[in-house]
């Protein structure tokens, strides 16, 4: 398979942590909602509003927010309190400025690439408003020459992307902590895909293993391995 042209990079919990931070929001919200039930009870109901409600409202803070109160109002019969609806309110806004530290090895992984005139691109879905946000918070542009914020990732956006772009697949690689965002649709369009797991995958991102069979992908510990995965791959040119 040929060497990449454009090399692209996830963003949330590839170069930053964005997980935990939610997680930590929905812990929060649960003790402040368990006289109205316990927080296995809240953690099913809000993952079916969550599936309920990606078609419409996608990924993101807002659509957090929206689906909480959503939740909390279906399970009280709408009993919850305007107090409560704001302190939700107050949870989510803050998953909007939260700071952005990137994660270990990032800036020099970006830097070195960078200094070899590898194109780089930023490949991220979600809220445009929130995950701009979050790339000038992480003071990590500098070192993008293209950015793509999508609604989804799958198939059909990688095909735009490459058509976009005019390149075939091979000459595309993808490196991300989801398997079924970052590396099955990429990986199935015959484009390089490279995994990099963080310690926490949100629900909706989880993928059963059968759906990794036959599927080809290079998996990494660390993004401190992609210049290496790099040369590899232009050594087999």
């Amino acid at each position: 398979m040929p060497a990449p042209k454009l090399v692209a990079f996830d963003a949330d919990d590839t170069l930053w942590p964005n997980q935990p931070h939610y997680d930590y929001a929905e812990a929060q919200l649960y003790e402040l909602l368990t006289h109205y039930a316990d927080a296995d009870t809240l953690g099913q109901h809000f993952y079916q509003v969550q599936r309920r409600n990606l078609p419409l409202l996608g990924y993101g803070a807002k659509s957090f927010m929206l689906g909480m109160i959503e939740t909390v109002i279906e399970l009280t019969d709408g009993r919850v309190t305007g107090h409560e609806i704001q302190q939700i309110l107050d949870h989510g806004k803050r998953l909007l400025s939260f700071p952005i530290e990137p994660l270990p090895h990032v800036p020099e992984v970006l830097t070195t690439l960078k200094e070899r005139e590898i194109p780089l691109m930023l490949l991220t879905k979600g809220d445009l408003f929130d995950q701009e946000s979050k790339l000038a918070r992480s003071g990590l542009g500098e070192y993008f020459d293209h950015l793509e914020i999508v609604s989804e990732k799958n198939e059909d956006t990688y095909r735009r992307i490459l058509a976009r772009y005019q390149l075939q697949p091979q000459e595309f690689l993808m490196i991300g902590n989801s398997l079924k965002s970052d590396v099955l649709p990429v990986a199935r369009l015959g484009a390089h895909a490279v995994y990099v797991p963080y310690h926490t995958t949100w629900i909706m991102e989880q993928v059963p293993a059968k759906e990794l069979e036959g599927v080809a992908f290079h998996r990494i510990s660390s993004l401190a391995e992609v210049p290496d995965h790099l040369t590899e791959l232009e050594m087999l040119r």
